[in-house]
């Protein structure tokens, strides 16, 4: 900004050293020189200075310095800022005409034409502040008004900036219409700053709700080269990013002149990246250069966005633009009404007395370019060349163009805004009472002493409504209370285009920021007639998680299926949480659902067939015990020993229903009862075929010489002691385990991670394995004995049957072992089922089923002399 301070400075050095006293001695001076300013004036009790772009471009002269630098002219004529420079003048008219509004004080206004440019609007603020009388008379005290009491203005940020950054050191009140660089709410830097129109940060706001509304997260953005475009970009940026709403795929600068190449390369951006909206904070000229390349590559298909610099720009809204920027959403000044405006710009007439006088008169402008038409003296020329002159008398109803249109009043309401906010101010100050002022001495500002520091202190706490019925105060920023229109550029069949309102973002005390959205009158201009799409990643479903992308932004990312055992029941989740414990993924991975629970069940087939198979062997061992009871007269039961083989066939009975206890859900009682029952069954069954084998081994030893003494040890009572005592042993085993290490129920995840297997745990690994180990120990010793005793002298010698079981059961438990370590889950206790109902089986098989088989079908073969093996058998 070098040039921006060589005119600053040259400008403070013109005017403050550029006039001087003639004399030292004299009562007055006179200035060397003044300003040449288009300027629009009205005399009154206190002047309220304004600066409005009336002329679009300005033309500086050569500052070598080698003759006097000559003022800078402008040219292009500008009729809503004329309109707006009307507006001020109308409001100070209305309320010089409300007798309730600073009575007895008439507002006057002295107007200046900035062209758009900050070194013409520097002069005009400089002069507001000082004033150009030619004459200033010197007095011995220095009482009196300032020369205006406040400003009205700028349009533009960047001149706000340079022109409240001086005025705000004299503490002069400037309320601007259409400065909204957030940058001026610094109230540190611009003490006397206010305006009547949002700041950027509101209108960024506004915007990112528009983009959170329709699910916009990915988004393009392209700002201008000043101070509104770069504070813009900035606010946005960071708003966006806390916000956590969207990404920019992309931001570019647009400069203010027009540059081929740089244009070029800016659409190519656009038209590569997959970001389908598009945000432009940037004033109207810049927008006609961008869109001349975007209609040169056709780039079509875009979602415009636009701020309140060119959402309503007429100039942009042209057949040829619209299949372009049709649909475009866009932050539009608050629309307000002003009653009798029209009927006020209708009586404007020229000041056909002071035309080319410096500082030409704004309505002579006016006037000669409404009617095309110029002012005796006319340049040179311009009759000969066919052009008319003005008379005054033109008739401004037949003009047709938008100055007269009081429909769509934007930036005009804002101006009447700031009118009113230093006209309530003022009244507020003069109808302070002495003695209960805000200033020191509790003193009061009067009409005749009133610094605009007091002025200020009014303007900060002004508080009014409008005859719209918009409220207007300021916060401790000087900043406005924020209210937007979101308009939407409608492409109309007949070719003609019409800006329509479809909603506004406001900010309230009790509802924040609040945007409101007419979504059927918005027209989309795509084939869908829809809003389009504009995301880089399309969001994460339930049941998946983003993975960000590495160097992309936060907004681009892929989606990865949750994990099992993990779910994710929100879009677009940055991790997956895992399920309680007794939970487990569904298949879509959005929700937990109970893990299946998975025991030795009744209902399922395994389990019922050994339920089957176990009430089998119990009614089988039950039948038995009915042929024996029935036949136990018979020599084939007693030659066995009857007693003890009804004993074998109730603990046989006994192993046949503890299998049960394995089959149902593990509960404590079960887990603590199965093993035991089946330990003390086992050992009892297998107590009295050890018994019972040692029996057989006896009798034949007694039944040789010298062997009688044998039989004395093997009485009834001794078999009974014997099987009780061994069985004894395996009820302490158990005690003993229960009481240490008891089994209880287990949740098993180790096998499956999404089922439970309910299983009883065994407590104690050793407490398990003395007690199979006892079992083994007494069937393998009744293995022994009855393999020795096989090939004694009988007919039906038992010890055969009784080895040929045993080995059975050997075999059984040695195999169960190994596949009962290696079984997962309920299988382990499918296993030991199995083990006890084949080992059971085997000894009910192998030892009563030729016993019963003899007395049923081969009844002859019952009789002593068989049995002894003295009978013959057919």
């Amino acid at each position: 900004h070098c040039w921006k301070l060589f005119i600053l400075m040259h400008m403070l050095f013109f005017f403050f050293f550029g006039g001087g006293a003639s004399s030292l001695s004299s009562s007055s001076c006179h200035s060397r020189g003044q300003f040449h300013l288009n300027s629009m004036q009205k005399s009154g009790d206190l002047i309220l200075g304004g600066l409005f772009e009336v002329h679009f471009f300005s033309i500086f002269p050569d500052l070598s310095f080698t003759s006097e630098p000559q003022q800078p002219t402008c040219h292009g004529f500008d009729v809503l800022g004329f309109r707006q420079a009307k507006t001020m003048a109308f409001a100070i008219d209305e309320i010089n005409r409300n007798s309730n509004l600073l009575p007895n004080v008439t507002l006057g206004f002295t107007l200046y034409d900035n062209c758009v440019e900050l070194g013409i609007g520097f002069r005009a603020a400089l002069s507001l502040a000082s004033a150009q009388e030619d004459q200033i008379i010197l007095h011995n005290t220095c009482v009196g008004n300032p020369p205006v009491i406040g400003i009205v203005g700028d349009s533009s940020s960047t001149r706000s900036i340079a022109i409240s950054t001086v005025l705000g050191l004299y503490s002069i009140p400037m309320v601007s219409y259409f400065a909204t660089c957030s940058c001026l709410s610094d109230r540190k830097k611009y003490p006397s700053f206010f305006r009547t129109i949002p700041s950027d940060v509101f209108q960024v706001h506004a915007l990112i709700q528009i983009l959170k509304h329709f699910g916009w997260t990915w988004a393009g953005l392209l700002v201008s080269d000043d101070d509104y475009g770069l504070h813009a970009a900035r606010s946005f940026q960071s708003e966006l990013s806390q916000s956590g709403e969207g990404c920019l795929a992309y931001t570019e600068i647009l400069s203010l002149h027009k540059e081929t190449d740089e244009l070029r390369r800016i659409v190519n951006v656009m038209k590569k990246s997959t970001a389908q909206v598009v945000i432009v904070f940037a004033h109207e000229s810049h927008m006609i250069n961008l869109m001349e390349e975007v209609v040169r590559q056709n780039v079509t298909g875009l979602q415009w966005m636009a701020s309140e610099a060119w959402t309503t720009a007429v100039v942009l809204q042209t057949p040829h633009l619209m299949p372009y920027l049709g649909g475009t959403l866009g932050i539009a000044i608050r629309r307000g009404e002003i009653t009798g405006l029209r009927e006020f710009l209708l009586q404007i007439r020229p000041d056909l007395h002071h035309n080319n006088s410096y500082g030409n008169s704004m309505v002579n402008q006016f006037w000669e370019f409404t009617f095309k038409c110029r002012f005796e003296p006319a340049p040179a020329g311009w009759v000969e060349g066919g052009g008319i002159l003005c008379t005054g008398q033109e008739d401004l109803e037949n003009v047709n163009n938008e100055f007269l249109d009081v429909s769509d009043l934007r930036p005009e309401y804002n101006v009447y805004k700031a009118v009113y906010a230093l006209a309530y101010s003022l009244d507020e100050m003069l109808q302070c009472k002495p003695g209960r002022g805000p200033f020191s001495g509790n003193s009061c500002a009067t009409l005749q002493t009133l610094e605009p520091w007091q002025h200020v202190y009014y303007l900060e706490r002004v508080n009014f409504t409008t005859e719209f019925g918009d409220q207007v105060s300021f916060d401790e920023n000087g900043d406005v209370v924020p209210i937007y229109d979101v308009m939407n550029w409608l492409w109309l069949p007949d070719g003609s285009t019409e800006v329509q309102n479809v909603g506004e973002v406001k900010r309230s005390a009790f509802k924040g920021e609040e945007l409101i959205l007419d979504e059927d009158k918005i027209f989309w201009n795509f084939e869908s007639k829809k809003p389009g799409r504009s995301v880089c990643s399309e969001s994460c479903p339930p049941g998946t998680h983003m993975v960000r992308r590495k160097g992309e932004p936060k907004c681009c990312f892929d989606c990865i299926p949750c994990s099992e055992g993990k779910i994710n029941n929100k879009s677009n989740s940055l991790e997956c949480t895992s399920c309680p414990e007794d939970f487990w993924s569904n298949h879509q991975r959005d929700h937990c659902v109970p893990k299946k629970t998975e025991f030795l069940s009744y209902d399922e087939p395994l389990g019922f067939c050994l339920t089957a198979t176990s009430l089998l062997g119990t009614i089988i061992c039950a039948v038995v015990i009915g042929i024996f009871f029935f036949h136990r007269r018979t020599p084939i039961v007693l030659a066995n020993n009857s007693e003890l083989s009804f004993q074998l066939l109730l603990s046989l009975k006994l192993c046949f229903l503890c299998s049960l206890l394995f089959i149902g859900r593990p509960r404590l009682w079960t887990c603590q009862l199965r093993h035991a029952a089946f330990g003390i069954s086992f050992v009892l069954c297998v107590s009295c075929i050890l018994v019972k084998t040692m029996v057989v081994l006896a009798v034949f030893k007694a039944s040789k010489p010298g062997g009688g003494a044998s039989l004395k040890w093997f009485g009834a009572m001794q078999q009974r002691g014997t099987i009780l005592f061994l069985t004894s042993i395996q009820v302490v085993i158990c005690t003993a385990w229960l009481v240490s290490a008891s089994p209880t129920p287990n949740k098993n995840t180790q096998y499956h991670n999404d089922k439970i297997i309910y299983e009883c745990s065994v407590g104690s690994s050793v407490g398990f394995g003395v007690l199979l180990g006892y079992i083994g120990m007494l069937a393998f010793l009744s293995f022994l004995i009855a393999f020795l005793a096989r090939n004694l002298p009988d007919s039906f010698n038992e010890a055969k049957l009784i080895t040929f079981s045993m080995l059975i059961f050997c075999a059984v438990w040695v195999a169960f072992v190994p596949a009962y370590i290696s079984s997962p889950g309920n299988h382990a206790d499918a296993v030991e089922v199995f083990a006890i109902l084949a080992s059971s089986f085997g000894l009910l098989v192998a030892l009563f089923g030729p016993k019963c088989y003899i007395i049923l079908l081969r009844p002859e073969m019952n009789t002593k002399k068989v049995i002894m093996g003295r009978g013959t058998r057919s």
